[in-house]
């Protein structure tokens, strides 16, 4: 289903971002004031008023970051970065096919580690971001082995891990920075039992209350082949980007990984580390 795009990059490339079937509308539930049983949340209107919106984004948790410049692409933005425009091609192909099908949760995964998914997924999200008055929230979802708070510069706690386990309210656990439209949930503190903490219903339902404030949600993800966590999250995400490290990732692993996602969900592959032309 992946088909390569003409246009060449010197370092990153997106590929086999093509259309999809329309994934099924939900009807989302909005913030509450504390953390209570998931079937006592009050709802409220499916779009909150400027004010209302205002007033529950004031509650996340205001922080100073310092990104490692070298991987966030998009923190400096008097410079020209190598790989920058890469982000803005895959962003716009995303906002075409988000004009013909609901596409809000976008979970970013690979088919083995260290091919580069949690950088496309922080530059993805930052790269969102610059657009003027869109709010992108980025998730950290690796509860196994976190780095998206390191190469924000920011901490990993409270996070994703203690909402999970119901141990505070959703805003204690997103951060807002430098980048006003940007917001981030790391993955918390270290825990057993990932899968099975993922798979209780508390990720879902923070999803569903938060889509309704932020116009974009980029979860990163561990990869697929080596745990269930990135099909369980995927579940509960309308697209899934598959991020491949060229000239290292064998074809036959690729397609693999693939096939633990539905075919309707996947949006395509991002291309990492395509060596630069002479």
């Amino acid at each position: 289903m992946f088909e390569k795009t003409e246009k060449e990059r010197p370092a990153y490339k997106v590929i086999g971002i093509e259309k999809v079937e329309t994934a099924e509308t939900r009807i989302a539930e909005a913030a509450g004031e504390a953390p209570v049983p998931t079937d006592a949340m009050p709802r409220i209107s499916a779009q909150p008023s400027p004010i209302a919106l205002e007033t529950l984004l004031a509650r996340c948790s205001p922080s100073v970051w310092t990104p490692d410049k070298k991987t966030m692409l998009f923190f400096d933005s008097e410079q020209p970065v190598t790989g920058a425009e890469e982000f803005r091609t895959l962003r716009s192909q995303l906002s075409q096919l988000r004009d013909k099908q609901t596409l809000r949760r976008i979970l970013v995964t690979s088919s083995v580690p260290k091919e580069g998914r949690s950088f496309v997924a922080a530059n993805l999200a930052q790269a969102i971001a610059r657009q003027p008055g869109c709010r992108v929230l980025l998730i950290d979802g690796d509860l196994r082995n976190p780095s998206l708070h390191s190469a924000l510069g920011t901490s990993a706690t409270p996070g994703l891990a203690e909402y999970l386990l119901d141990e505070t309210e959703e805003f204690a656990i997103i951060q807002t920075g430098q980048m006003g439209n940007l917001f981030f949930i790391a993955a918390g503190r270290s825990i057993s039992s990932q899968a099975d903490v993922i798979s209780n219903g508390r990720l879902k339902f923070l999803l569903d209350r938060l889509e309704l404030i932020f116009d974009w949600i980029i979860i990163d993800s561990p990869s697929a082949l080596a745990v269930s966590d990135s099909s369980l999250i995927g579940t509960f995400c309308e697209g899934v980007l598959m991020v491949v490290r060229a000239n290292s990732t064998p074809f036959d692993i690729v397609r693999k990984a693939r096939q633990r996602f539905p075919y309707e969900r996947l949006l395509g592959v991002v291309l990492n580390e395509i060596p630069g032309r002479v």
